[in-house]
């Protein structure tokens, strides 16, 4: 009897610390991939100072290609509106390009705003009209900047701020610590298991 229950806890030591491991490199796992592909943005985002800003100037420019997905074998082409905001920065004199968040620029740095890709011009014209009373009405409005110059324009929204970059670490770090809480038990019941043992084995002698 004694023997098949110690041969059931043995089973489930071992499942439990498989099972720990398994959380431990799970969660080193995606702290990597994480850390690969979200940090370098989060350190490559320089806009980091948070400030106030007035729009001087907004308006549209040509209409800009797009390709959107029609779920086909072939995506289509289309065209959005190009909104361009020209803000000050605490009531200052200089006069910069508002973006809507770091990526902006790079799909397009002509553009403040990227609307998402439609076949119906009209409908993303009507949002992007929206977006523009919002920039008018709406002000001032908070804005961030760089601090050290180095970039010569102002983002409305951090997409690779602090807060981001935590709630991705969140998960993978609660989990690489609910993995060794459940290992560290496990070996401490093993310790107290063989502590046990060798204790009765000098009481029989």
């Amino acid at each position: 009897m004694e023997k098949k229950l110690f041969t059931v806890q043995k089973r489930g030591e071992t499942r439990a610390l498989c099972w720990g491991i398994g959380m431990i490199v799970c969660a080193v796992m995606m702290s990597s991939v994480f850390g690969f592909t979200v940090v370098p943005k989060f350190l490559k985002s320089v806009w980091t100072e948070e400030s106030v800003c007035t729009v001087v100037n907004s308006s549209f420019k040509e209409k800009v290609s797009c390709t959107y997905d029609t779920n086909a074998e072939c995506d289509k082409s289309s065209y959005y509106p190009c909104l361009e905001v020209l803000v000050n920065v605490n009531f200052s004199q200089h006069i910069y390009m508002l973006y809507h968040t770091e990526e902006t620029p790079e799909m397009n740095d002509q553009c403040s705003y990227i609307p998402k890709c439609e076949k119906n011009y009209t409908e993303v014209k009507m949002h992007v009209d929206i977006i523009q009373e919002n920039f008018m009405k709406n002000q001032p409005f908070t804005c961030f900047y760089d601090p050290k110059g180095g970039q010569k324009s102002i983002i409305l929204s951090r997409k690779f701020g602090l807060k981001l970059l935590i709630s991705y670490f969140f998960w993978p770090a609660s989990m690489f610590t609910v993995g060794l809480c459940i290992v560290i038990m496990v070996k401490i019941s093993q310790y107290l298991a063989m502590v046990a043992v060798q204790s009765n084995k000098v009481i029989i002698r």
